[in-house]
């Protein structure tokens, strides 16, 4: 009768370890290193796909989970609210590891309190990464001596925001070759809506690649937003605004609008002009290099028959390099886990499989690699390509013409390193009328620029807000920390 209640009380034990062991190991989640599971938040522009969904919640998260020891949470913000969502929620301490944003605006960013330095997170946890990032190519992101982003793109990037990706197909059916001019897209949009009416015109305004038409001397955005460029020859800073090559881009803009071949969509919604032209039914978006790649299989999605090709404007004017990338990965300084964001920036450039499996999704599943080229099974968008493009790693699809391959692999040979290559602007002693400037910039002026408003009524009363609210002296302390700049170089 003993040895029977020994053998119980030692069967209830037993029992008892093994449920308190299963509830341990249920609440910790354990990682394959054995340590405990952490929680990773990314704040991320765009919508969320169906098969993106079920990737996050399954073959990434059990990936995540089994390498990094990392709970991943993506937080999709559609374009259109995702500045001022970021805003908001970075104001208010919301738990955010990890977002992007322009590396135009890191400046910005850095002045809001909205990113901390990132030197002892990249000595600890980001060394896989800088085989393929190489450090001059992160000097990019500093002010005052620190490492305040991780410039995510690492490929060609002379003439930046300066190219346009156009319909090749269509460009051909209506009877023309190329685009090289102004004039040249007028004629095709023209032609275009006249032979394909099912067409909605261009996607975007490309004010960036007209003002590179319009202007002898290459400008070089340098401030907040579109304020200030930079002049490449006289090493001064200007009011974009009231510069002669923004004044030809708005009456240019502004004939489209007249001639019914833009649509009010352009202005109102101009956040959303890569979403337009991958419907299928636009003519052009501003161009980088290699963004023929990028988005076709997303528009032939739509018409199956589509060629998109990316042409510069004044194709006979230099190339300057005038910034490492054009986008920048920032953690927050209220992150709540920063080291396990360049833990995951780390993962993705540590190894070919990873950079696919981020980008492409899982390979036999959403992509597979023949002869060298990258074809996508699905049209599902995983995370953006032209976010983390590394050229140590890019692969292209069966589609793409060798000859655009070879000329992205020279793109940047003649290309000329602007001056003001790595200069921030500290907006600290100007942030009021920076605010001022940016309300009148996005009320009036953007909507002259892209056509919308009459220019001969409306440019006037908008460089007179502008003036009132500050240009001048905004322009001044540009120009003063530029030379700066320059003299220290």
């Amino acid at each position: 009768m003993k040895r029977n209640k020994l053998q119980i009380l030692l069967v209830l034990m037993l029992l008892s370890v093994s449920i308190l062991a299963g509830c341990s190991s249920n609440s910790n989640s354990n990682s394959a290193s054995g340590s405990k599971v952490e929680p990773l938040t990314i704040l991320y522009p765009g919508d969320e796909s169906e098969r993106m969904t079920e990737y996050l919640d399954n073959e990434f998260a059990e990936k995540m989970e089994t390498e990094l020891g990392l709970k991943v949470k993506v937080i999709f913000v559609p374009w259109a609210q995702y500045w001022e969502q970021k805003d908001i929620m970075l104001a208010a301490s919301e738990p955010v590891d990890l977002f992007w944003d322009g590396l135009p605006d890191l400046s910005t960013i850095v002045n809001k309190k909205q990113a901390q330095p990132l030197d002892s997170l990249i000595e600890k946890y980001g060394q896989d990464m800088l085989k393929v990032l190489p450090m001059e190519h992160l000097q990019g992101a500093v002010i005052d001596g620190q490492i305040y982003g991780i410039p995510s793109a690492y490929a060609p990037s002379s003439a930046m925001y300066q190219l346009v990706a156009v319909r090749q197909d269509i460009l051909e059916a209506v009877g023309m070759t190329e685009v090289n001019t102004a004039e040249d897209l007028k004629e095709f949009a023209t032609r275009a809506s006249k032979q394909y009416p099912e067409f909605k015109g261009p996607s975007d305004i490309i004010f960036k690649p007209l003002t590179r038409y319009f202007t002898d001397e290459q400008y070089n955005w340098i401030a907040s937003e579109d304020l200030v460029v930079f002049g490449e020859d006289s090493k001064k800073a200007y009011s974009y605004f009231e510069t002669e090559a923004f004044q030809k881009v708005a009456k240019f803009n502004n004939g489209m609008y007249d001639a019914g071949l833009y649509s009010e969509d352009l202005t109102i919604k101009y956040n959303e002009r890569d979403t337009r032209m991958q419907t299928g039914l636009y003519l052009w978006v501003e161009g980088s290099l290699g963004k023929e790649m990028e988005i076709i299989e997303a528009v032939r999605a739509n018409d199956p028959k589509a060629v998109v090709k990316t042409y510069l404007l004044a194709d006979d004017k230099p190339r300057y390099i005038t910034a490492t990338g054009g986008e920048v990965l920032a953690v927050p300084a209220t992150a709540p886990n920063p080291e396990g964001a360049m833990k995951f920036i780390n993962w993705i450039y540590s190894s070919q499989e990873n950079y696919q499996f981020a980008l492409y999704g899982v390979e036999g599943k959403d992509f597979e690699i023949v002869d060298g080229r990258i074809k996508k099974i699905t049209a599902s968008e995983f995370f953006y390509e032209w976010m983390f493009r590394n050229q140590n790693y890019q692969l292209f699809g069966p589609d793409v013409d060798q000859a655009s391959i070879d000329n992205y692999a020279i793109w940047d040979d003649k290309a000329i390193l602007s001056d003001a290559l790595g200069f921030r602007f500290n907006n600290e002693k100007v942030k009021n009328i920076e605010t001022a400037l940016k309300e009148v910039a996005g009320k009036q002026l953007a909507a002259i620029r892209s056509g919308f408003v009459d220019f001969e009524t409306g440019y006037p009363k908008a460089i007179e807000k502008l003036k009132a609210a500050g240009i001048d002296e905004y322009v001044a302390e540009v120009q003063r920390q530029l030379d700066e700049f320059l003299a220290s170089k």
